[in-house]
């Protein structure tokens, strides 16, 4: 049987591989000592909750994918861009979410798991203690439910 722990494990090991993640949580966000600088870029996974259907089960999940946004301290030229890296952080946090996505639906994962409907990737900004900006991206995958009655 496909079980909690081997659905998010699965998702933890994915994430890892991306060069753009260091550090991977699961549960509580609020629980993660989000000051310590060391753990960025943090990918934190939550799964929100399970729909029974029948042989299937059908997992609706959301990751945060976020890394500190380092400030300046020279005075701002650009308008545009400003004095810190925030556009980069939404930029490479956006690429961890579209490589798991597309790995999800068409890579190895997509051996085990499908991947429903069309995802929803949320852009944030200071969200968390720390000057944080990321995507949160949600989404429903299926998986084949392999409980027996006996």
């Amino acid at each position: 049987m496909s079980t909690f722990y081997e659905i998010t494990t699965k998702i933890k090991d994915q994430l890892e591989l991306d060069k753009f993640v260091n550090t991977v949580t699961i549960g509580d966000i609020f629980k993660v000592d989000l000051n310590k600088q060391t753990i960025f870029p943090l990918s934190h996974i939550i799964v929100n909750n399970v729909s029974y259907q029948g042989n299937i089960l059908v997992y609706n999940v959301s990751i945060l994918s976020m890394d500190i946004v380092d400030e300046s301290k020279d005075m701002v030229t650009d308008i545009f861009l400003g004095n810190d890296n925030e556009q980069d952080v939404l930029n490479t946090q956006l690429s961890v979410a579209n490589r798991f996505l597309e790995i999800l639906r068409r890579g190895t994962l997509a051996d085990d798991y499908e991947l429903i409907g069309n995802p929803n990737i949320e852009f944030f900004v200071e969200r968390f203690e720390n000057k944080l900006a990321g995507v949160t991206y949600t989404f429903d995958m299926a998986i084949a439910n392999t409980m027996t009655i006996c």
